[in-house]
Formats: structure tokens, sequence, C-alpha cells
């Protein structure tokens, strides 16, 4: 199975980091009723300390989105919902922590409204 994470600006939804593009290292876990994302950004070539600082500036405006891929699958989408005071960042590790209240998960080609003929 194919996984790409991408945390977005929740207001005007310019992507921060992406795994496909940014090649990093992450994982995820659920606690109880809240899910933890720690992300290696130390691991990644492509990410650049101003990118870190940009999404640190607006991490009380973040969206998380897990697109999970299987081949003979439609494509799962997961949205995290990302609480204020819940993105924290060691410098000296360059860990990027995430914390997430709950999570949706749908299939984005059945979201939304249906249309009918009439």
């Amino acid at each position: 199975m194919k996984e790409t994470l991408l945390v977005k600006h929740a207001i005007g939804g310019r992507t921060f980091l992406d795994s496909d593009r940014d090649g990093f290292p992450y994982e995820l876990r659920q606690e109880g009723d809240r899910w933890h994302l720690s992300i290696r950004i130390g691991d990644s070539t492509q990410i650049e300390d101003a990118q870190v600082e940009e999404l640190l500036v607006w991490k009380s405006e973040l969206n998380v989105f897990l697109f999970q891929e299987d081949s003979d699958q439609p494509v799962q989408k997961r949205w995290f919902y990302v609480e204020k005071d819940a993105v924290h960042y060691d410098a000296e590790q360059q860990i990027l922590v995430i914390e997430a209240a709950s999570s949706i998960s749908y299939t984005p080609d059945t979201f939304g409204p249906s249309s009918s003929s009439v």
C-alpha cells in the first residue's frame, strides 16, 4: 500500500510538507482517542529550515491528510483534526510532532453531494 502524508495550511490550502515530494519518514500511532504523528524532518534532504519555521508560524491552522492507495481499491483519505497548541518541534532532534484529537476517513470520489437525473 502506498501512503502520502500532507501537512497543509487550513486557510490557504498551501502545502507545507508532502511525504512524496520531501521524502521524510513519519510514524503515526493512536493512543486512546488521540493520534500522534512524528515527522523526522532531519532525515529529509528536501526540507529547509525556512519551511519548518513557516509551518510553525501557522501551526494553529494546519490540516493533516493521509492518502492510502491500494492498486485494487479507491484512494482512502484520512483527515486529522489538529487542535490549538498540538504542534511541537524539537529543533535539536529535528522531529515535528503533531497531535490530533480525531480523524475522519473517506473516499474522495464518493464525498460530497451526488448528482441525479430528473
